[in-house]
């Protein structure tokens, strides 16, 4: 039963994704391991946008005539396809080679404190349709409804062929998404209602599609990492500024989330009091992040000065009356920021920390704008200071992530395919 609180050491990442990344570009020729180094051939075409045979073979470590074999097994399938040749180096031309959009089709669900987010890809990465639904809370029968009403949308967008490509639902969601009451006003009975709620028995029972579940934070890192600023840096921090903060830890190019599920929950991090009135002061030496550096603060810290605002999404365009209010918010979100960013480097070393969310565009540049200004204030000797930028997906990161997850159970070279004796993993459409 799925409750308040996410199990990650059960997720789909423990039996999938981090193995996908351990196992990138450790081909085999041996016949016994084709379908796994099918699955090598799809991660270097993904990761390089398009391939020739012989990168592909460089990359997986795989002889040329594999590769070749198993690239025209795989167009053949409809995964991948020639997408023209490379002139200009020596020898003939190459045949070049990029993932068939119609290979698969995955959907992915974030649900939000506030809003729950519906997007369907492509095998390709491609947004194929994007929803977003408003409600005051995410209680079970709202989800129920807004779910089904989108995957019916979906499967009637891609057609009655295309439907039967889609592989699978990821869900993305906040710890306790049930509780706290306290700070956003939810009734009583909501926590109780997600206590008796099976969320992946219902989608899966419902829709007859394997279900994945994963925390929201966690999903919006993964999605940075295979589509965003992951192909440049292969260890780093991710913050979401979402309506409570949250965060991802990418290390060697794989989500770590330690043996609780909890790693770089960012949200309980200590940092100072805040400086912001509407805030009240805590009892303790400390204050926790998640009050300093939540989108729920800005907007009770707008809400509680008069500015009647219900959504981020409110500020854009920005409100003449509410610039100064904000202004207030983001130089203190950026100082408990940077306080918990020297936290964290000072024990685990990354090339750079990736900030993104909710905010509108312009506001998120500005705040990590003034993150980076606090940080280079207050960093001591000793640590080396690592990029300090904003992501490259914006709000819809978390159900991006969500819909890879299926996905890369699939297709990704995972190690379970040198194990399996049975038939629950099924090959592509290659004979074995």
């Amino acid at each position: 039963m799925w409750r308040t609180g996410i199990s990650l050491k059960q997720s789909a990442f423990d039996y999938g994704f981090q193995r996908w990344n351990r196992m990138a570009g450790k081909g085999s020729n041996s016949v016994q391991l084709r379908h796994y180094n099918e699955r090598v051939v799809l991660d270097a075409v993904r990761r390089f946008g398009q391939a020739s045979k012989a990168e592909i073979a460089r990359f997986a470590h795989l002889t040329p005539p594999a590769v070749a074999a198993i690239v025209e097994a795989l167009v053949a399938g409809g995964y991948l396809v020639e997408n023209g040749k490379r002139f200009g180096g020596k020898g003939q031309p190459s045949a070049m080679y990029g993932l068939a959009s119609s290979g698969a089709y995955s959907i992915g669900f974030h649900i939000g404190r506030r809003a729950m987010d519906a997007i369907l890809i492509d095998f390709a990465g491609q947004t194929c349709a994007f929803e977003t639904h408003d409600y005051d809370h995410p209680d079970p029968e709202s989800i129920r409804r807004l779910g089904g009403g989108a995957i019916g949308r979906f499967r009637s967008q891609l057609g009655s062929v295309e439907s039967s490509r889609l592989i699978g639902i990821g869900i993305s969601a906040p710890y306790f998404i049930g509780g706290w009451d306290e700070e956003l006003g939810f009734p009583g009975d909501v926590q109780l209602a997600w206590r008796s709620f099976d969320l992946k028995a219902h989608f899966s029972d419902t829709h007859n599609l394997p279900v994945m579940i994963e925390n929201d934070a966690s999903a919006a890192a993964v999605a940075e990492l295979v589509y965003g600023l992951g192909k440049k840096f292969s260890d780093f921090l991710h913050i979401s500024l979402s309506t409570f903060v949250g965060g991802g830890l990418v290390l060697d190019g794989t989500l770590q989330t330690g043996p609780n599920g909890n790693t770089a929950a960012f949200g309980p991090f200590p940092v100072t009091h805040s400086t912001l009135s509407s805030v009240p002061k805590p009892t303790g030496k400390f204050e926790v992040l998640l009050h300093r550096a939540s989108i729920y603060t800005l907007v009770h810290h707008l809400r509680t000065n008069g500015i009647d605002i219900k959504r981020v999404r409110d500020l854009d365009p920005m409100p003449a009356t509410a610039r100064t209010l904000v202004s207030e918010w983001q130089d203190d979100c950026a100082d408990a920021l940077a306080q918990a960013i020297i936290g964290s480097i000072a024990v685990v070393d990354v090339e750079a920390v990736v900030i993104d969310g909710l905010l509108p565009a312009p506001l998120l540049m500005e705040t990590v704008a003034r993150v980076r200004q606090c940080f280079s204030e207050m960093v001591p000797p000793g640590l080396i200071a690592p990029t300090i930028t904003a992501g490259a997906l914006g709000a819809r990161g978390s159900a991006l992530g969500a819909s890879i997850l299926p996905l890369y159970l699939m297709f990704g070279p995972d190690t379970g395919v040198l194990m399996k004796k049975g038939n629950d993993k099924k090959p592509l459409l290659i004979g074995s």
